[in-house]
């Protein structure tokens, strides 16, 4: 559906990663792992691009997207925008979705190719699915870890969803895990990993690393699903 809206809540997650809130209309159905089309204003010019939902369907109220800012022409407007500024908004599209079809998921996400897991993680806890879910999310720092305390709090109250942030350049205080998702880390944390369907979300380089550690696990390529986050102004 396409609808023209208003910007009602800005949210920040980290010190360049924001969310973008509007309120939902009853007819805007979509599956979490999703994306739209947002056309925002600059000086009088339009600009659109695509972002997943960060929000899940159950939440009925509003729905979101986050941004990780850049020196691009489309994420300069969105850091200057207010709450009330004019948007509009084409959706939903893509394939990259999870409602409990598969028993045993691995999400695999890289900076901001968090946000299709979020909804998908927060659909899963809101809708107490059986699935069981493991999120490995690397970040450069444990600052840029986006939604922390949303991940903490869904995974206490969400026995069947385990998190796992990986940071590559951890201070002093870090007690998580280190470095870079590997296939040692994946045997790991995932011992059941060959009967497990895993998801990828972040820039080419990250998605094409973890095509190469599927393979050296010796999945097949039915048990991967990829959604690459190209060109992000």
């Amino acid at each position: 559906m396409k609808f023209e809206t208003k910007i009602t809540e800005i949210v920040p997650r980290t010190s360049d990663v924001t969310s973008y809130r509007f309120t939902r209309p009853s007819e805007l159905i979509y599956k979490p792992g999703q994306y739209f089309m947002i056309t925002i204003r600059q000086d009088n010019k339009e600009l659109v691009h695509h972002f997943s939902f960060s929000s899940s369907p159950t939440e009925q109220s509003h729905f979101e997207f986050t941004k990780k800012f850049t020196d691009h022409e489309y994420s300069i407007a969105l850091k200057a925008a207010k709450v009330g500024d004019w948007a509009r908004i084409d959706a939903p599209y893509g394939q990259f979705t999870f409602e409990g079809e598969n028993p045993k998921i691995a999400l695999l996400a890289g900076g901001i190719g968090i946000t299709p897991f979020m909804s998908i993680c927060k659909n899963a806890t809101d809708k107490h699915l059986d699935s069981k879910i493991t999120l490995f999310y690397g970040c450069r720092t444990e600052e840029d870890i986006a939604f922390k305390e949303e991940f903490n709090s869904m995974q206490n109250e969400n026995k069947n969803l385990k998190i796992v942030c990986i940071v590559n350049q951890p201070s002093s205080e870090w007690k998580g895990e280190t470095g870079i998702i590997t296939a040692d880390m994946i045997k790991k944390m995932l011992p059941d990993y060959n009967e497990t369907i895993f998801f990828t979300c972040g820039p080419p380089p990250m998605l094409k690393a973890m095509e190469t550690i599927i393979e050296s696990l010796g999945l097949q390529k039915n048990q991967m699903k990829q959604e690459y986050f190209t060109g992000y102004p």
